[in-house]
């Protein structure tokens, strides 16, 4: 790991100059911030459907918080990961196009520090930017229903974290074995699917990270299962990814 700590400066220095400061936070913020109101419009609108059909009624509940924090993790868990997916499909790869990554690696830095201060600046970037997103729900939640507990909005973002932080690690690996940005996005979604397909069976969904898939939004509507061995092998996938990511870069032809 020769070189990782100047490296890794640098990278968060990167951060602030490139466009990937301003992608994924605005992403996350926009729907942090417009997530309540959301919540909150949606039965009038609903009732304003129905009002047109005849001899249709709804009967809707007043929104709560919950329904604040359900679009959170809605949101969270389907276009955020997207996101995630896309954007650091070129991780690795795009370095390597651009030549940045023979230029560095000339320096003493080995290549498995490049490719682990690459996924740890990036998967501390994410954790801030998810924080600071739940941060802002939390605050125009409380603004509009006038009640928002923060421990369960913080259960909720750190199970979302979780699973965010293996696919920026999975996203790590695709990016170092395809050339291709938009080919290491396609194995990402793929594998979002896999996991996905997973959840809907049993086995996987008590001991794999598929648990954690559905997991945010079954703790805003108290079924929650035990969630152990979910986080212990999500945290491990994310760990050999990273690994395996480190190892095949030491092979690859610059």
């Amino acid at each position: 790991m020769r070189g990782f700590g100047s490296f890794l400066r640098k990278e968060f220095v990167e951060i602030f100059k490139t466009w990937r400061l301003w992608v994924l936070p605005g992403i996350v913020f926009f729907f942090a911030l417009s997530g309540p109101i959301i919540a909150q419009l949606t039965p009038q609108l609903l009732e304003s459907v129905a009002g047109s059909q005849p001899g249709v009624v709804f009967q809707i509940p007043d929104p709560t918080f919950t329904d604040s924090y359900l679009q959170w993790a809605k949101n969270l868990g389907q276009i955020v990961t997207f996101a995630i997916i896309i954007i650091y499909g070129g991780l690795v790869s795009a370095e390597r196009k651009s030549g940045t990554a023979i230029l560095v690696l000339t320096k003493p830095v080995s290549r498995p520090a490049f490719v682990v201060a690459k996924f740890v600046s990036q998967a501390v970037m994410l954790c801030v930017t998810v924080v600071v997103g739940a941060l802002m729900t939390w605050g125009v939640t409380y603004g509009i229903f006038g009640e928002a507990p923060i421990g369960v909005l913080a259960e909720v973002t750190g199970l979302y974290l979780a699973t965010a932080v293996m696919f920026l690690a999975m996203m790590t690996l695709f990016s170092v074995m395809v050339n291709s940005q938009a080919g290491a996005a396609g194995l990402g979604l793929g594998f979002f699917l896999l996991v996905s397909i997973a959840s809907l069976w049993g086995p996987a969904l008590e001991f794999s990270p598929a648990g954690l898939m559905n997991a945010p939004t079954e703790l805003l509507v108290d079924s929650v299962r035990d969630l152990l061995w979910p986080l212990v092998t999500t945290g491990a996938v994310a760990v050999l990814s990273v690994a395996g990511g480190a190892f095949a870069f030491t092979r690859k032809e610059l």
